[in-house]
């Protein structure tokens, strides 16, 4: 459950406003050997065309509202449970900003490695 060295988590639901509407990116981090800043968004089912375009919209707006002058152009992933390959690479062809599709598996009990480090789920139902 790492993204790798070098992230830092700056926010999830990260808010933006823009002429006095808000928008939320799901998760925002940087990354310091990239020197940028990271926007991922998540999805619960397969991966529509228009994600591409609002994922998009954040990474414009996060490079010139939240990106200071000396670190490099924001890059973006969605994150959702399936794709179809045709329509990720149809959806992409055309577009410039570094952006990426990737997937995720449900799982229905936490591995042996997590279960004396993470809470379980009788213990979660009682923080909400």
């Amino acid at each position: 459950m790492s993204l790798g060295k070098d992230f830092s988590f700056i926010g999830n639901q990260h808010r933006l406003i823009i002429e006095e509407q808000e928008y939320f990116v799901d998760l925002l981090f940087f990354n310091r050997q990239l020197q940028c800043l990271v926007a991922i968004e998540l999805k619960r089912g397969t991966f529509k065309p228009e994600y591409l375009g609002k994922l998009n919209f954040y990474l414009s707006a996060l490079d010139d509202l939240v990106r200071l002058h000396h670190e490099n152009r924001s890059i973006g992933i969605i994150l959702c449970k399936s794709r179809k390959q045709s329509i990720v690479e149809y959806a992409f062809r055309d577009t410039s900003k570094p952006m990426g599709v990737s997937t995720y598996k449900l799982a229905s009990e936490l591995p042996e490695l997590y279960k004396n480090i993470l809470p379980d789920v009788e213990d979660l139902k009682k923080f909400l």
